[in-house]
């Protein structure tokens, strides 16, 4: 049987944990940051994770990736 295809927009996109989770980066840290508070965006630098819902998305566009 031939390998399956990953989707590579969400390859570049979301990565996994080594527990399994979804890892994403958080939105709004690209542009307008002068009005944004020095803890806004050092929060939005780290990284999130992904809730149940939508991580069963993921997993099937990322047939690899998930464990």
């Amino acid at each position: 049987m031939p390998k399956m295809k990953s989707n590579r927009a969400a390859a570049r996109r979301f990565s996994f944990t080594a527990s399994g989770l979804v890892k994403r980066a958080k939105a709004g840290a690209r542009h307008i940051l002068t009005k944004k508070s020095s803890k806004r965006k050092r929060r939005l630098a780290q990284n999130g994770i992904l809730g149940d819902c939508d991580a069963g998305h993921v997993r099937k566009m990322l047939p690899y990736g998930a464990r």
